[in-house]
């Protein structure tokens, strides 16, 4: 990345007084001005990569040693983020030691195993923490490609949506990329239901490659959410309570031995879950029902309260 050099301060490194007054002088000073830290060059007037905003990419992990420095290496090559952060959720293999080997990698650890919807918390945290401006949740297994990361930051970064989705249903790309059939019908039936009780037109809620504005993180009131997978779902339906708008980008996907997945019984769990959310959202929005979920919200989406 490149860092416009800035003005010497007193006690920055010189060039030599003989080629102060040379231009080779003046642009050694500059080169010195620079500080090296492993190998990313870094000055005090940062630039962030993308308009001026910060873009931290979040990586929910767990036993993920083998798929980890792939996925990190083509997030690099994309040359849109500032910072990547690692929540490591107490994996079993290797997966903490080749994080914290890569380049740029903040890497956090649970102790104890806090579950998928409690790692995420942890990575939005801390994102907000670091300034992020523009947060992209990747999985570190390889399914999803970081080479949509470009689109999903211009969607944000240009004011368009403050949350994109990369769906494995648009284009087909879930079949063709290996999704068992009985997955992808369960995919597309809750979808189906979700969109009637949420009142929105999305090709699936079940991703786990999502991007958000820093406003959308800021505003959720993700604490109260599940610490396990049904924790993606009912983030999206705060998302639409909020009266935020997703975008959806076509993402191709993998299924392999190494990409994590999660068994019938806890796919049948998550499913019930999903719907339960759907439907609370449903009588929520209806004034049947009252939960933390779905606050009271404005037509401009800002809290009502209670007293009002």
């Amino acid at each position: 990345m490149y860092l416009a050099p800035r003005k010497r301060p007193s006690g920055d490194t010189e060039a030599p007084r003989g080629l102060r007054s040379t231009a080779l002088g003046g642009f050694l000073r500059a080169v010195l001005s620079f500080s090296t830290v492993r190998g990313v060059r870094h000055c005090p007037s940062h630039r962030f990569m993308y308009r001026d905003k910060k873009v931290v990419v979040v990586m929910p992990a767990y036993n993920a040693a083998r798929t980890l420095r792939q996925t990190h290496a083509e997030v690099h090559d994309q040359q849109m983020v500032d910072s990547i952060i690692l929540v490591d959720d107490g994996s079993r293999d290797e997966t903490v030691s080749v994080a914290r080997s890569l380049q740029g990698v903040q890497v956090h650890v649970h102790p104890m195993n806090k579950g998928y919807g409690g790692n995420q918390k942890t990575c939005y945290r801390l994102a907000l923490e670091a300034g992020a401006d523009i947060v992209i949740m990747i999985h570190p297994d390889y399914q999803y490609t970081p080479k949509l990361i470009p689109a999903m930051v211009s969607i944000i970064g240009n004011g368009l949506h403050p949350c994109v989705l990369g769906s494995r249903i648009l284009g087909g790309y879930a079949l063709r990329g290996g999704m068992p059939l009985w997955r992808y019908v369960s995919n597309r039936c809750l979808t189906l239901v979700e969109n009637f009780l949420l009142g929105a037109k999305l090709s699936e809620y079940h991703t786990g490659y999502r991007a958000f504005s820093r406003e959308i993180l800021q505003k959720l009131n993700l604490a109260g959410n599940s610490d396990d997978f049904v924790f993606d779902n009912q983030m999206l339906a705060q998302v639409l309570w909020q009266g935020f708008t997703i975008a959806e980008v076509s993402c191709p996907t993998r299924y392999f031995p190494e990409a994590s997945s999660i068994n019938l019984r806890r796919s049948i769990r998550y499913g019930l879950g999903c719907l339960t959310t759907a439907l609370r959202f449903r009588l929520a929005r209806m004034g049947l029902l009252g939960c933390n979920l779905f606050p009271p919200v404005d037509r401009a989406g800002a809290p009502v309260s209670k007293t009002a």
